[in-house]
């Protein structure tokens, strides 16, 4: 079992930059931010494997940066020029089995992950 704990979320300006975190209390291998904004279904944003290997969706491509720190088992995701379509609550999902049928960059579906943080709300004002 896996607990992963986000934080780093708030208001911002448009234009603005965020920084989120997700904490995880054990070795993960992949893992992936994904964003919920209201009223919608939860979308993909990235994915970054062990090995550092990064896949983003192409609505947060150039905008995003997903990094990740092995030595403290913690999750980054940069956010810089935000803007209003931003606004959502963003999750982080891992995994621990270091073979899975999809390769990790390649996993953007919620059923690829099966830990889950409660999610870190971000609301962006114009």
């Amino acid at each position: 079992q896996v607990e992963l704990v986000e934080s780093g979320g708030g208001s911002v300006q448009s234009g603005g930059s965020l920084r989120l975190s997700c904490a995880a209390s054990a070795y993960t291998s992949c893992m992936a931010w994904f964003r919920q904004a209201p009223g919608k279904e939860r979308e993909w944003v990235g994915t970054i494997s062990r090995s550092l290997t990064t896949a983003y969706s192409d609505s947060v491509e150039g905008r995003f940066t997903i990094s990740r720190d092995n030595n403290v088992n913690t999750l980054f995701l940069q956010i810089n020029t935000v803007t209003p379509e931003d606004t959502a609550s963003y999750y982080c999902a891992a995994d621990t089995r270091d073979y899975y049928a999809i390769p990790c960059p390649q996993r953007r579906e919620t059923r690829d992950f099966p830990y889950w943080g409660r999610g870190t709300q971000v609301a962006v004002s114009a």
